[in-house]
């Protein structure tokens, strides 16, 4: 027993339970962020059309904030696991007190963009004067108040690497929670608040990102106790930097590639109707239901994985990979039944127009074709940057989003019209598919079998 307890549960509980212990708190707390992406535009779509549009054309800035973040992220994660699997403890500290300053540094660009940026980031996609409004007060208060995101992101990042997933549920769950709650009360000026309409939605996110960012500190210091923070003993290294971007970039670039993708629908969809921009917006924010208990299921999945390869052990990484995408597939069949069975039910939360349900009825229910294959690809990128190969994840993003979703759906527009664009997303899927299997065999081939069968 004592040797047992000298190592990481990553090394040695069952997998199974291991895999649910270490990713059930990420799924819920994932689900709750899930949430507040829904009741943020629920209020908003409250006001009127234009104002959901904004916030939908908003989103790939945002979604550009979390992809630096999380990709920072990613690199931290997976090189503290494989320094605690390796028992380099200075190291394990050394990479978390990289992660704050790191943290502090993206922040800095998303200020500057925030200040300068807003309102030309709008002015090129749209001359509607109350979407322009709307939006660029939106993002400059989302980009210059970023720093609770972003030290938020990071703090959470260091208790998962070291498997205390749990409190970071807690963190994500009271962010959110406290976003859901400011959501009415500063949009529409309840209880004595000034009635901020948009402007109220970028407030409420922010306050609820800061609350999330002190508690995962809070979190850090009482509660981590594989890692100490100390300024004392920190020196800038070249080196970890490095190492943390090395599986990072890739990572950030295949997140950021979402901001590219939905930047460029929005501009097809729009010379349409900006009711189609909102209806894509939409479903953006309902998906993150199916979508983010899987990358919930991932951020458990990969310290398993980059543990367990410093620590050579091939077989627990084997059953961990067949586990997680057993587990991927069946969340997101049952996405696919619910955006196939009730598109008008989900459409209705938004306080939908006859045009907006015309246009996404049958947007919802092509667009979920592509969850068919949806789920293995997602578990297999994760598992390239679990073993240092973001480079394969990469390719497959790159591919998906840029050479085969953007063109296709260009291409429809010029060719077809509104309706066959949204083919784009299962075609997109399925060259991603067939990328994702010829990767992952070489993995196994080259990475995980020679490990060798012992343990």
């Amino acid at each position: 027993m004592k040797e047992i307890a000298k190592e990481n549960k990553m090394g040695v509980m069952p997998i199974p339970k291991l895999l649910m212990t270490m990713s059930l708190p990420m799924v819920i707390s994932m689900l709750v962020q899930a949430l507040y992406n829904v009741v943020d535009s629920m209020f908003v779509a409250q006001l009127n059309e234009n104002a959901l549009t904004a916030v939908s054309l908003a989103f790939p800035i945002q979604n550009l904030m979390i992809s630096i973040l999380t990709g920072t992220g990613v690199g931290i994660n997976a090189l503290l696991s494989r320094s605690l699997g390796e028992k380099k403890f200075d190291k394990a500290n050394q990479v978390a007190m990289h992660g704050l300053l790191l943290a502090g540094c993206s922040y800095l660009i998303f200020l500057i963009l925030g200040i300068f940026g807003s309102h030309a980031f709008f002015a090129v996609q749209t001359q509607d004067a109350q979407i322009l409004g709307y939006g660029t007060d939106y993002m400059r208060i989302i980009c210059i108040c970023g720093f609770g995101i972003s030290f938020q992101v990071i703090l959470e990042r260091l208790l998962q690497s070291t498997g205390r997933t749990m409190y970071s549920m807690v963190t994500q769950s009271v962010g959110a929670l406290t976003n859901i709650v400011l959501d009415p009360i500063m949009i529409f000026g309840l209880f004595g608040f000034p009635r901020l309409e948009v402007a109220g939605a970028a407030l409420a996110t922010v306050t609820g990102q800061t609350v999330a960012a002190i508690l995962a500190l809070t979190f850090n210091i009482k509660r981590n106790h594989e890692l100490r923070f100390s300024f004392r003993d920190f020196s800038v290294s070249g080196r970890i930097i490095r190492e943390i971007y090395s599986v990072g970039i890739p990572s950030i670039i295949m997140a950021s590639i979402g901001s590219v993708m939905t930047f460029g629908m929005n501009k097809i969809l729009i010379a349409f109707t900006s009711t189609a921009t909102a209806v894509f917006g939409v479903y953006f924010k309902i998906q993150s239901f199916v979508f983010m208990p899987v990358f919930g299921l991932n951020n458990g999945m990969v310290p398993i994985i980059a543990y367990n390869y410093g620590a050579r052990k091939n077989k627990r990484i084997m059953e961990t990979i067949r586990d997680s995408v057993f587990v991927a597939v069946a969340i997101m069949l049952a996405g696919l039944a619910v955006f196939q069975l009730m598109p008008d039910k989900l459409l209705g939360i938004f306080n939908a127009s006859e045009e907006m349900m015309s246009i996404g009825e049958p947007a919802l229910r092509i667009i979920s074709v592509s969850f068919l294959l949806a789920g293995f690809n997602i578990v297999s990128s994760s598992i390239f940057q679990a073993l240092g190969h973001g480079v394969l994840s990469l390719i497959v993003s790159v591919v998906r989003q840029l050479f085969v979703l953007l063109p296709v759906a260009f291409l429809f527009s010029r060719t077809a019209g509104l309706q066959a664009i949204w083919w784009s997303f299962p075609i997109a899927e399925l060259v991603a598919f067939a990328l994702c299997a010829a990767f992952l065999r070489k993995i196994k081939r080259t990475k995980i079998d020679p490990l060798g069968q012992n343990h």
